[in-house]
């Protein structure tokens, strides 16, 4: 029997609640260590990828290293209410970088 994965979002409630509407799971975050708890508890469950905000991401660089290399979850970086620190544009570029050998953006 296959499993099916999750895709879940993380962040501030207003930056994560619209994702609802597109069938995700949302989890709304008022904390860096509420965030690290959600996404560990994912991690041990049927979670494929965690949407976490960028203002929150600065904040938990330990978490985001710990799940960089593992198959699942892959923790993808997006925008808050606040917009981009271009955190997470700079983890796409790095993570490009790492596996065709250049920059290539």
């Amino acid at each position: 029997m296959a499993v099916s994965y999750r895709i879940a979002v993380i962040g501030d409630w207003e930056s994560v609640m619209g994702f609802r509407a597109l069938g995700l799971d949302a989890y709304p975050a008022s904390s860096p260590e509420e965030a690290r708890e959600i996404i560990h508890k994912l991690a041990k469950e049927d979670c494929a990828v965690i949407y976490l905000t960028e203002q929150l991401a600065v904040k938990l660089e330990d978490v985001i290293a710990r799940y960089k290399d593992a198959l699942r979850p892959a923790i993808i970086l997006i925008p808050g209410k606040e917009g981009s620190l271009g955190v997470g544009k700079r983890s796409i570029q790095s993570a490009i970088e790492r596996a065709v050998g250049a920059d290539i953006l």
